[in-house]
C-alpha cells in the first residue's frame, strides 16, 4: 500500500487524537496515538518509519519542546504542528525550529490529508536515501555481492575499482539480467562520491513528458522530489535503459553535461542492454552524447561466460532459498553440474535466481530434477551431454571443487568431518583444496 508509513499523533485531548487517527486511517495510514510528548518520545526516534502530528499546547512538555527534542534526534523527521487560533508566533517559531508545516484549529481534514501525503512522501525518500547510503558506506559489502572467481568476474571487479576512482561518466553495457544496476551501485560505493547522492532513474518506465519532467523539471507546487539532475547534484545519477531516450531528451541531457564542465560535478552512469536484434547503444544515441557517456565503459559478462561461477552462485542461492523455506538445499549430481555449466542462460543471473528457487521448492516436495527445470526454461535446448563443449575432465574438476566447497562450508571448516563425509584421506583432501584454491580459514 502506498501509504504504509506510520503517523504518530500526539495530543493531550483524547477526542482530538481519535478523530485525527480515524480520518487518517480511512486514508490508508497506519496511525498510533500518544497522550503526551513524553510518551511519544519512547516510540519516536531516529529513523522512525513515518511522520509526527503534534499539538503545540500540551501540559508537561509542550509541542515546541517536543519538536526540539525530535529535531535533535532526527532533523529530517517531518513534524506537522497543530496550533490554536491566534498562535501565529508559535507556528512561526515551530517552522524556524524545523517543523514540516502547521495546521490551525479548526482545520480542514482534507488539508490534513494533503499535508500528511506530502510529509510521508518526503519521509519515504529520506529513509530510502539513508538505507542506500548505509549500503554504500562500505564499498566492500557491495563488491562481495559480485560473486565469482572466473577471469571475467576478476576483470569486472578490477574495472569497477579502477573506474570508481575516475571522474568521467560511465556506460555500463550487458545483457538483461547480468547485474548492471548492481555494478552501478558498486561504482558509486568505491568511488570518491560514496556517501553523496545516488539517484537512479529507469528511463523506460516513463513516457517522454513524464521522463523530461522527472529528469529536468520544472517542479510543480505539489512535487516532493527535486528533478533528478538537481537531486543528484554532486553525486551519481544512474540512467537505466539509456537507449530509449528521445532525440529531445538526448539533446537536453547533452546540454546539461556540457554545462557541467570537467570534471563533472555530477557523475552520470548510463546503463544499456545489449540489443539482441543487433541495435547497439552507440546506434541508438546521437554520437556526441554517446561519446560523452562512454568516456569510460564497462561490459558486464553474461552468465554463460563465467564458468564455474555458475555452480558457486547456484549453491549460494539454493542455500539462501532453503533457509527461507525451512528445508534442505537440493543436492547437485555430477550430471546436473555439467548441465548447469552448459546451459545457455539467456536470462543470466536473474534466470539462475529463479531456477534456484524452483529447485528448492520442488526438492522440498520430493520431486523433479534440475535438468527438468533447465529444459522447461529452454524447451528448444537439446539434451546436454558432458562430452560437448569442454573436455569431460573440466566438468569433473568443477563438480569436485563445488562438492568440497559445499562440504567445507556445511562443516564450518572441520577437516575431520569433511574427510569422513567425502571418504578422503587428509593428504588427498589437502592436495585437492590447494589445487582448487580453497583455504580452511575461509570456512571457520
Amino acid at each position: 500500500m502506498a501509504n504504509a508509513m506510520k503517523i504518530a499523533i500526539v495530543d493531550d485531548e483524547q477526542d482530538m487524537r481519535q478523530s485525527i487517527s480515524q480520518w487518517l486511517a480511512l486514508s490508508g495510514y497506519d496511525t498510533e496515538t500518544f497522550a503526551s510528548a513524553e510518551e511519544a518520545l519512547g516510540s519516536v526516534g531516529a529513523d522512525y518509519p513515518g511522520i509526527v502530528i503534534s499539538d503545540i499546547k500540551m501540559p508537561g512538555m509542550d509541542g515546541i519542546q517536543f519538536l526540539k527534542k525530535l529535531m535533535g534526534t532526527d532533523s529530517s523527521l517531518p513534524v506537522i504542528m497543530i496550533t490554536g487560533h491566534g498562535d501565529v508566533p508559535m507556528a512561526v517559531e515551530a517552522m524556524r525550529i524545523g517543523a514540516f508545516d502547521f495546521l490551525e484549529k479548526p482545520f480542514n481534514p482534507d488539508r490534513m490529508s494533503e499535508l500528511a501525503k506530502k510529509a510521508t512522501n518526503a519521509r519515504r525518500l529520506t529513509l530510502d536515501t539513508r538505507q542506500l547510503r548505509r549500503e554504500l558506506a562500505e564499498g566492500g559489502q557491495i563488491m562481495k555481492k559480485l560473486i565469482g572467481a572466473s577471469p571475467a568476474m576478476e576483470r569486472l571487479r578490477e574495472d569497477i575499482l579502477d573506474l570508481g576512482q575516475a571522474d568521467g561518466h560511465v556506460l555500463i553495457e550487458g545483457e538483461t539480467g547480468t547485474g548492471k544496476t548492481l555494478v552501478a551501485h558498486a561504482l558509486h560505493a568505491v568511488g570518491a562520491k560514496t556517501g553523496k547522492k545516488f539517484t537512479l532513474i529507469s528511463c523506460g518506465a516513463h513516457d517522454e513528458d513524464a521522463l523530461m519532467k522527472r529528469l529536468f523539471g520544472p517542479m510543480q507546487p505539489d512535487d516532493v522530489r527535486l528533478p533528478a539532475m538537481e537531486e543528484a547534484r554532486g553525486g551519481t545519477l544512474v540512467l537505466e535503459d539509456i537507449e530509449v531516450l528521445s532525440d529531445a531528451a538526448q539533446a537536453r541531457l547533452l546540454s546539461v553535461i556540457n554545462d557541467q564542465g570537467t570534471p563533472p560535478e555530477t557523475r552520470i552512469v548510463a546503463i544499456s542492454n545489449l540489443q539482441e536484434e543487433g541495435r547497439t547503444c552507440e546506434q541508438a544515441l546521437r554520437p556526441d552524447l554517446y561519446y560523452r557517456l562512454a568516456a569510460l565503459k564497462i561490459t558486464v559478462p553474461p552468465l554463460r561466460a563465467r564458468g564455474e561461477d555458475i555452480l558457486t552462485l547456484f549453491t549460494r542461492l539454493s542455500e539462501q532459498f532453503a533457509d527461507e523455506y525451512g528445508c534442505d538445499a537440493p543436492k547437485v549430481s555430477a550430471q546436473e553440474a555439467a548441465q548447469l555449466l552448459q546451459a545457455p542462460w539467456p536470462g543470466n543471473v536473474r534466470q539462475l535466481i529463479n531456477l534456484a528457487e524452483r529447485a528448492v521448492l520442488q526438492s522440498r516436495r520430493g520431486q523433479g530434477t534440475i535438468a527438468s527445470l533447465l529444459m522447461s526454461d529452454h524447451d528448444q535446448m537439446q539434451p546436454v551431454m558432458t562430452t560437448e563443449g569442454k573436455p569431460l575432465k573440466e566438468y569433473v574438476e568443477a563438480f569436485e571443487r563445488m562438492l568440497i566447497d559445499n562440504t567445507m562450508r556445511r562443516h564450518k571448516g572441520s577437516i575431520a568431518s569433511v574427510m569422513d563425509e567425502l571418504c578422503l584421506p587428509r593428504r588427498t583432501l589437502n592436495e585437492k583444496m590447494a589445487k582448487y584454491g580453497l583455504a580452511r580459514a575461509d570456512y571457520l
